[in-house]
């Protein structure tokens, strides 16, 4: 059973950066892709970032190309999104997903999803 528990949110001012973490049971890191998304207060859910785990190609959503890194540790079975630059508009829930595709334009998944973990950018 695939398992995903994301960690390290916080409050933070406009223009730093945040490491999450995602940390991932029940399945290697070898196959199929995984996905970050987040969900702000009132507004729908978007899939932000997404790591192929097989061959490490990547996909980001405009709004955040260019600030947002994906990236795995096979050791540490984690992924990671490292964010820069962080805006007023990152605020949000972020979570991972596993398994995760980008069709057209748009992150999906529909395997499980962790319980999120809460970022705030405020001045």
């Amino acid at each position: 059973q695939v398992q995903l528990v994301e960690s390290g949110g916080g409050l933070v001012q406009p223009g730093v950066s945040l490491r999450l973490s995602c940390a991932v049971s029940g399945v290697t890191l070898d196959y199929n892709a995984i996905g970050w998304f987040r969900q702000a207060p009132g507004k729908e859910r978007e899939g932000v970032a997404c790591l192929s785990l097989s061959d490490g190609s990547t996909w980001y959503a405009d709004s955040v190309q260019g600030r947002f890194t994906i990236s795995k540790d096979n050791d540490k079975a984690t992924v990671y999104l490292q964010m820069n630059s962080l805006q007023f508009d990152d605020t949000a829930i972020y979570y991972c997903a596993y398994p995760a595709w980008v069709a057209g334009t748009h992150l999906v998944a529909s395997g499980p999803r962790g319980q999120g973990t809460q970022v705030i950018v405020s001045s």
